[in-house]
């Protein structure tokens, strides 16, 4: 698929290390113009380096392609702003918007605080929100455009010690879909992506996390050394087709993305129902079918333990 972004303009978030990295040197490689966003922070969202989004942009220019680094956070709406209005000042128009910038605060509910909480909300939901706002406006004006959002499995099924990180991914998706909603009539699409790759997130999980999880019987996001295995540049090429004119007519879509595989992740639907003609329950007649029926076989992602 060569070229298949020639003449387009890309920004993408967390673009300096991971999966960004791999992004937007992949967006290069088939033509476009990139924006490599990157405040060079550590995992924790604390830190500033100038130098990873350079780095990248660099890269790309010795590569032949077209780049530019810029430094703002896309935690504010003024981040998100500038962000958007660096691509306009450099390439004079923007076609591709992907979020890949993220932070990790990893702790169990009952200790989390409410500034981990809150610092990976604002990354996470609150960051894809303020550069997709403001694009937005430009891709309704011009009735075009591709926005590429990054959900999780830790969002979409859940994973212990990830309250903050598993809400913000979960919001994204959500979000995701409802950008495809209000944006599909004017030529815009939206879909989210669900990567799993070795990033220094991963790598940044605490091992008191980890050792919780497996006393509690909970499988960590490692198990069995398998993400260690996966590279983040696997990520990039369903990014570039879902950026591209090939992905036309996909819109609200989720995708799960590691190694060689990609699945489309089914939609939220109704799969048991029970029914009372008469629109209320009493609850001696609803508990027994919903045990017998409706909740029958859901197996527990975190059965109860015995007292140590």
């Amino acid at each position: 698929m060569a070229d298949i972004l020639q003449g387009k303009v890309a920004i993408v978030t967390g673009a300096g290390r991971g999966v960004g990295r791999g992004v937007a040197r992949l967006m290069a490689q088939e033509g476009a113009s990139v924006v490599v966003v990157d405040p060079g922070v550590n995992v924790d969202g604390s830190g500033f380096d100038a130098s990873f989004a350079e780095q990248v942009a660099s890269e790309i220019r010795s590569e032949g392609g077209t780049a530019v680094a810029c430094t703002e956070s896309v935690a504010t709406m003024e981040g998100g702003e500038k962000i958007v209005q660096s691509a306009i000042d450099s390439f004079g128009k923007l076609d591709i918007v992907v979020t890949c910038a993220g932070i990790l605060r990893d702790r169990m509910i009952f200790n989390m605080t409410e500034q981990e909480w809150d610092d990976v909300i604002a990354v996470h939901l609150k960051g894809t929100f303020t550069v997709v706002k403001h694009a937005c406006i430009l891709f309704r004006q011009q009735r075009s455009g591709r926005i590429i959002t990054f959900s999780s499995q830790s969002g979409l099924v859940g994973n212990s010690g990830q309250a903050n990180y598993g809400a913000a991914k979960s919001g994204i998706a959500g979000f995701t879909k409802v950008v495809a909603r209000d944006m599909g009539r004017y030529g815009i699409t939206a879909n989210s992506i669900a990567p799993r790759a070795a990033t220094r997130m991963i790598g940044a999980i605490p091992e008191s996390a980890n050792e919780i999880r497996a006393r509690g019987g909970v499988s960590g996001l490692s198990e069995e050394g398998e993400l260690e295995q996966l590279d983040p540049d696997d990520i990039a090429p369903f990014v570039g087709y879902l950026a591209s004119d090939y992905a036309s007519n996909i819109n609200g879509q989720t995708f799960l993305v590691w190694g060689g595989e990609v699945s489309l992740m089914s939609q939220p639907r109704p799969e048991r129902s029970i029914y009372n003609p008469d629109g209320h329950w009493p609850t001696d007649e609803l508990a027994p079918l919903a045990a017998g029926y409706l909740t029958r076989d859901i197996p527990n992602p975190a059965p109860a333990q015995p007292p140590r």
